[in-house]
């Protein structure tokens, strides 16, 4: 009898707590693969929001920003998706134009991203420089330009992103731009000699890098902190290139079409504070978009620091992007 009275008791236990569980809103936030993945801030930043909101997190992730904006557009209307994290400056405009985006309504007074902040659909949550990471041990002098990269015949192979899935993938399509202005296709010509591949996405890209496959690959310059920190190596480097470097700043916004609107919004602030910043550097290896109190993590300041940031506006990236990838296709399939 007592037997049975525990379980009874056991199974009320069990169908409370679900039903409590049941009973906590969801929050549904879009964000890509490495964010979200075993050694991404996804986790942290998760424990610490339902710390606050009596919510449940629920992440949704995609391959990189470029798949982000693809199922976004493909869904429409009827997304799932209450907040989105992961979306690149360089696809605001044409994430704007979906027309899915409320206005964020946060104040970003303080950001500290190098460039002036006055867009009311998205809020920047970290940023970083592209660069090209090798591995020092094996590539003893990397090419000191991006033209010296592309113009030597028998320079470093090189992994990179599809633009047009892909968020570094794209920045380094307008990096070629930036540098060689109308001359990008011809020098994608020259470069893809000597190309392993285009990946849909940053991981598998730099994990092709790490098997050897190629002796450098488009990352960021902070990407070799990662290896500093968690892995005690100090042989992979960013080459610093005398151009300067692309801009890369992602955002996060919240969607119109949101059955918790409020529950999104208080994301939204969430993301421009302190647990939120400070879970950043050292799981997402890029700097906050906001700088928490307890500072950037020292190693950071060891990375490359560009001579020069070089960067489209939104608009012109929406304007231009269609005849760039154009180009770019026409040059590589050749």
């Amino acid at each position: 009898m007592f037997k049975r009275l525990g379980l009874t008791l056991l199974s009320l236990g069990l169908a409370t707590g679900a039903a409590l569980a049941q009973s906590k809103p969801v929050l549904t936030v879009y964000t890509y693969s490495s964010f979200s993945g075993k050694y991404g801030p996804a986790k942290t930043i998760e424990e610490r929001f339902e710390a606050t909101c009596n919510c449940d997190l629920q992440w949704v992730t995609a391959e990189d920003a470029g798949s982000l904006v693809g199922r976004l557009r493909l869904e429409g209307e009827s997304t799932k998706a209450d907040v989105v994290v992961g979306l690149d400056m360089n696809l605001a405009a044409e994430a704007r134009n979906l027309k899915l985006f409320a206005p964020h309504g946060v104040d970003t007074k303080g950001v500290a991203v190098p460039v002036e902040w006055e867009d009311d659909t998205f809020i920047p949550f970290d940023w970083g420089y592209l660069a090209f990471v090798y591995d020092s041990n094996k590539l003893k002098t990397p090419p000191a330009s991006l033209k010296e990269l592309v113009e030597n015949p028998n320079g470093p192979k090189v992994v990179l992103q599809d633009p047009r899935t892909s968020a570094p993938g794209l920045g380094f399509l307008l990096w070629m731009r930036k540098v060689y202005g109308d001359g990008a296709d011809a020098a994608w010509a020259q470069l893809k000699p000597r190309v392993v591949t285009f990946t849909k996405g940053w991981s598998e890209a730099y994990g092709l890098f790490l098997k050897g496959e190629a002796d450098m690959v488009m990352s960021y310059t902070t990407s070799p902190a990662y290896h500093v920190v968690a892995e005690k190596k100090d042989n992979y480097r960013a080459a610093a290139f005398s151009e300067g470097h692309y801009l890369h700043v992602e955002l996060a916004g919240r969607t119109r079409t949101t059955k918790q609107p409020e529950l999104a919004k208080s994301f939204l602030d969430f993301v421009l504070t302190e647990p939120f910043q400070s879970a950043i550097p050292e799981t997402n290896w890029m700097y906050p978009a906001k700088n928490p109190a307890s500072g950037t993590p020292a190693i950071f300041k060891d990375m490359v620091q560009p001579s020069k940031a070089l960067i489209f506006t939104p608009e012109e990236v929406l304007e231009n992007r269609r005849a760039f990838t154009d180009g770019w296709l026409n040059a590589t399939s050749r």
